[in-house]
Order: C-alpha cells, then sequence, then structure tokens
C-alpha cells in the first residue's frame, strides 16, 4: 500500500497504522513525499491510520482503509 504526502515534508511527519481494536500495527517515523507500507503481516480487516507532525505529535490527517487477502 502506498501513501502519498502533498506538498513538502520539511516539519516531518510520522505514520501511525493501528487495527480496528487499537493495537499499534506500524509506526513510520521518516517520511518522505511517497511512502509504502507493507502490508504481508497484516490480516483481513480494517485498519485506521494517523499522520501526526513528528514535533508536536499534533494530528494532520486520519482515515481508514480495509485489508482483503
Amino acid at each position: 500500500m502506498n501513501f502519498q504526502i502533498q506538498g513538502n515534508n520539511e516539519k516531518g511527519y510520522e505514520l501511525i497504522v493501528y487495527n480496528f481494536l487499537g493495537k499499534k500495527m506500524d509506526h513510520l517515523k521518516n517520511l518522505n513525499s511517497k511512502n509504502e507500507l507493507i502490508l504481508d503481516n497484516y490480516y483481513p480487516g480494517i485498519y485506521i491510520f494517523q499522520l501526526r507532525d513528528k514535533v508536536t505529535g499534533g494530528l494532520i490527517e486520519s482515515g481508514k482503509f480495509n485489508v482483503v487477502k
């Protein structure tokens, strides 16, 4: 799965992925404009992602995606 950040990433963002039960699945810290998330260890289901400001921890964007195998 690919995540693309619009604009520049000078501030430094991090991407956190949780399963539907709230367990943290991934934490990508040093993001660039295009990032790939490997879904090999993910079970089928709904996952929630949060794009956060690395410095302040503030929420930039959140959403969900579905893994189907």
